[in-house]
């Protein structure tokens, strides 16, 4: 069965802090409600997208020896709450992939109502799926778009989709964020107390890490 509710997962997304994956950690602490069936971070430092996940709690899943492997100054994370689907690592998130512009790490919350649709139009041209998550479906649009800039794929990608979503996609150097067109899921921008960003599903991530609210991302 295919997975297809998200609604209480979690994202964060730290950007231009030295200690990225740590406060992806402390933040993803703060949202643990969200979700406790699996957490995963993914750290970028310029030079290689890594990534750390499993089943379990926030606290299981990260110690400070894994914590400082995820070197770089960007990172994002997601806590797991599944209804429906597979219970496996494998539909844990952040999904990670290598394309032709590099890596790419993608977190989502919510619902995309034509996932179906467009796994099986991707599956006709050639696509080979690993996990039943509606976010594959992302990560073979943006493989396949003829855009050539990051962005421009996103966004290609995402005006192919239809539901009620929140997105953070994470390259060796760039971080975007999003939101449905409607705005239904949360999603909101803070300023980190020593520099940097941080976006999340909730602005209780921004208390522990004494970051101060700016804006809800626009849809």
């Amino acid at each position: 069965m295919r997975e297809n509710m998200n609604e209480k997962c979690a994202v964060v997304g730290i950007f231009g802090h030295e200690e990225a994956s740590k406060l992806a950690y402390f933040s993803l602490h703060s949202l643990q409600h969200r979700g406790q069936e699996a957490a995963g971070i993914s750290s970028a430092d310029g030079q290689k997208v890594r990534t750390i996940k499993d089943r379990g709690l926030v606290m299981n899943v990260f110690n400070e020896k894994n914590l400082s492997t995820l070197s770089g100054s960007s990172a994002i994370g997601h806590t797991r709450y599944s209804t429906a689907g597979d219970d496996s690592i494998l539909d844990a998130q952040p999904v990670f992939a290598r394309y032709d512009l590099g890596e790419m790490a993608i977190v989502h919350n919510g619902n995309l109502t034509n996932a179906e649709e467009v796994r099986a139009r991707l599956i006709k041209r050639g696509a080979i799926f690993q996990t039943f998550m509606d976010t594959e479906n992302l990560i073979h649009l943006i493989a396949k778009s003829e855009k050539k800039k990051l962005l421009d794929r996103i966004i290609d990608a995402v005006q192919k989709i239809e539901g009620a979503f929140s997105l953070v996609f994470l390259s060796r150097t760039k971080m975007f964020a999003m939101r449905d067109r409607f705005g239904f899921r949360p999603l909101s921008l803070g300023r980190l107390p020593n520099g940097g960003y941080i976006v999340s599903s909730e602005t209780c991530a921004f208390d522990l890490v004494g970051a101060t609210f700016i804006r809800d991302v626009e849809p």
